[in-house]
């Protein structure tokens, strides 16, 4: 499921992918600040799910999902604004949005207009598997290994780590290292007098040097200059 962000504030973006991947971890995201942007993406990758600002640089987020529609008429298209005006409630309907979403956006709400997806379009994971993910979720802080997951769901480590990728097409040290890097920038950003090796902490590295060398290698970039650059 490829899911297109598109909003004129990055930290908007990073926080909508934050709320809607622990939901759905297979989705790739692709964000885009802008309609120009966001029609390249569309160009280049079929998208299935867009979540569109109606307040864009150049053409409002009404007018890309026209665009877009148009590329692509298969495309759910869900509005996400600041604005609760009837007017663009009206525009929502005629262009044929699956929900129309205010700022701030609520989890409770989001997961309500999600809930389709999850009944047709997610993968039927094994209650292990599952059991696993929520773990991971809730609980990446602490020092969590394929050793200690198995004995958390009564499984041999070996057979937890071929089904896990059986199931999840990555394997579960990847997933886990991947998702502490996503909580990670999102701590970054939200927690600026926080030191880095406090990040490394909070996200469940043993180490800033770890955390610092394993951030580089995921993201191409320090977690010092991400936040820099972020700001």
């Amino acid at each position: 499921m490829n899911v297109l962000l598109v909003d004129d504030e990055l930290i908007e973006l990073e926080q909508l992918e934050f709320m809607i991947q622990p939901l759905f971890p297979l989705w790739k995201f692709f964000k885009a600040t802008d309609a120009s942007k966001a029609k390249t993406i569309c160009n280049d990758i079929k998208i299935n799910l867009a979540f569109l600002d109606i307040n864009l640089p150049g053409k409002s987020g009404l007018e890309l999902g026209e665009q877009i529609k148009k590329m692509n008429s298969g495309i759910d298209i869900i509005i996400v604004t600041a604005y609760q005006e009837f007017q663009f409630a009206k525009q929502s309907i005629r262009l044929g949005v699956i929900d129309y979403l205010t700022k701030p956006i609520i989890q409770n709400e989001l997961e309500d207009v999600l809930k389709k997806y999850k009944t047709n379009n997610m993968p039927k994971y094994t209650k292990t598997i599952q059991d696993v993910l929520t773990i991971i979720h809730e609980r990446y802080d602490e020092k969590l290994n394929l050793n200690t997951l198995a004995a958390e769901v009564f499984m041999n480590p070996a057979y937890l780590s071929r089904r896990f990728h059986e199931e999840v097409n990555k394997p579960l040290f990847e997933y886990l290292i991947q998702f502490r890097i996503k909580m990670a920038k999102k701590l970054l950003v939200e927690n600026t007098n926080w030191s880095i090796s406090i990040i490394a902490d909070k996200v469940g590295f043993n180490s800033q040097h770890y955390f610092s060398t394993t951030f580089r290698k995921v993201e191409g970039i320090s977690p010092k200059d991400y936040r820099e650059r972020k700001r």
